[in-house]
């Protein structure tokens, strides 16, 4: 099917409203525990069942989508991926009252529109990279601002019509927010997909895995998404009983701002992005995480954690589209399947940041203070390796411009 559409910043524009619909997956049923407990009589340990389906149908996604999407095509891709979201949602508003178990209802739903984030997660970088368009570290860092502005929206507009209505209408609002994956189904029938995926060559996984440069590429995205679900998934929880601040404050300041900070700091660095380069950001980012850990757990004063929170919403927002846009430039060749692997990675990332957190916690009286300290962890080794993938480029590249003078019977030009 030929696109209809010709300009690629609408392509660009279908995949940042895609990530909008990646965090209507990963947002709105965690707004709902509670209630899906008072209504269905679902206990908290049940419902946790809903993140683990979760997290666990996205990762099987990111291992398999890579030769399912060179085989049909990004294109078919993108709709299909939208509509999982769309239809996943309507599950979830009608399932649990349709089957005996709501329980098994809702982890349906739930399974559907997982498949369908996990496809997006996957694609949607790709797509974004091969766009015949210029700053391509800055279209990175937008699209994957969209993911944070989608929490504030899908977090802001849940808690207003919750607020306005009760939460006995979450049902009706599920049955809304499905109308975004459809309408952006039917816009990816229609935009440009580059050439350069839909006729380049199949992704090969084999060289990557014996590629060095791969295997820190994929260390960089696991401490990055781990960086990021470490403090995000307990943020809430961090600033109500580890702060003592109320329950609504804790929302507001703990994950809904922390979105917030990411989103903004992701588009302030799109029109710097060139200038600035990529090794140094993270870098960067990675140093002022570990500290903004420190601020959280090294001290009880209140105002003081909270600042630490923020910066450290500030400092993650680099992090992933910004390792991806190194993978992209240090492995140019690494197509669909080298993003679908390192998706794996950084999914594995945000599980591993979050359980560390939670088990170290628990083992110590759920003292969430202790839990975030250890998870600085993450952080400081992708510090390390940003600056070991620059050195494993650099002699890769030599290596070739050695191998190429050889071939003609030159000799290469010396630093001197």
């Amino acid at each position: 099917m030929k696109a209809l559409i010709k300009n690629y910043k609408v392509t660009i524009g279908a995949c940042c409203v895609g990530y909008v619909c990646q965090a209507i997956v990963n947002n709105f049923a965690p707004l709902l525990f509670v209630t899906f407990g008072t209504q269905f009589g679902i206990s908290l340990a049940e419902t946790t069942v809903l993140i683990t389906v979760n997290f666990a149908i996205q990762l099987t996604v990111d291992l398999l989508s890579a030769k399912l999407i060179d085989r049909i095509g990004y294109r078919a891709a993108g709709v299909s991926a939208h509509l999982f979201i769309g239809v996943g949602l309507i599950l979830m508003s009608t399932l649990p009252y349709a089957v005996s178990s709501p329980l098994a209802g809702l982890i349906a739903a739930s399974a559907v529109y997982s498949v369908g984030g996990g496809m997006l997660e996957v694609m949607v970088s790709p797509l974004v990279e091969s766009c015949p368009t210029k700053g391509k570290s800055a279209s990175m860092s937008l699209l994957h601002s969209f993911y944070c502005w989608g929490s504030v929206l899908v977090i802001g507009l849940t808690t207003a019509v919750f607020a306005r209505f009760g939460t006995r209408v979450w049902d009706e609002l599920s049955m809304i927010w499905s109308v975004l994956p459809f309408l952006n189904a039917l816009l990816f029938l229609f935009v440009p997909i580059s050439a350069q995926l839909s006729e380049g060559p199949r992704s090969r996984v084999l060289p990557l895995l014996k590629s060095g440069i791969f295997w820190v590429l994929a260390v960089m995205i696991f401490c990055a998404g781990a960086s990021e679900l470490a403090v995000t998934q307990w943020a809430s929880s961090f600033v109500e009983k580890g702060l003592g601040v109320s329950k609504t404050m804790g929302d507001l300041l703990g994950p809904c701002l922390f979105a917030l900070l990411m989103g903004i700091v992701r588009v302030a660095y799109a029109p710097i992005a060139k200038k600035l380069g990529l090794t140094v950001p993270i870098a960067v980012s990675a140093g002022l995480c570990a500290a903004s850990y420190l601020m959280m757990t090294l001290t009880d004063n209140a105002a003081l954690s909270l600042a630490g929170c923020a910066l450290c919403g500030v400092s993650v927002a680099l992090m992933w589209p910004a390792s991806f846009s190194k993978a992209a430039s240090s492995i140019p060749s690494g197509g669909t399947a080298m993003f679908a692997l390192l998706a794996l990675a950084g999914d594995l990332g945000c599980l591993a940041g979050p359980t560390l957190v939670g088990q170290v916690s628990s083992s110590v009286g759920d003292d969430l203070h202790t839990g975030l300290l250890v998870a600085i962890v993450f952080p400081v080794v992708l510090f390390f390796a940003v600056f070991l993938c620059r050195y494993l480029v650099k002699r890769k590249n030599a290596a070739e411009v050695a191998l190429s003078f050889a071939q003609d019977g030159e000799i290469p030009p010396t630093d001197d």
